[in-house]
């Protein structure tokens, strides 16, 4: 979930790396994870991090 939270500030994943004492490869994975579980697959007309911030927005009910 903060992964989810930095990334809806628009954080890169270096950023959110340095933020969480992670290693950039460790926050990677992560966001894969996130993606898969949210079922947002790779596409070239979305982005999965905006589609994950929304998901998360609407489950909060905001």
């Amino acid at each position: 979930m903060e992964v989810l939270r930095l990334i809806a500030e628009g954080r890169s994943n270096a950023a959110i790396a340095g933020e969480l004492f992670l290693a950039a490869k460790t926050v990677e994975t992560v966001c894969t994870s996130i993606f898969r579980k949210l079922e947002l697959h790779p596409s070239d007309h979305v982005n999965r991090r905006v589609l994950a911030v929304l998901t998360l927005l609407r489950a909060e009910g905001i």
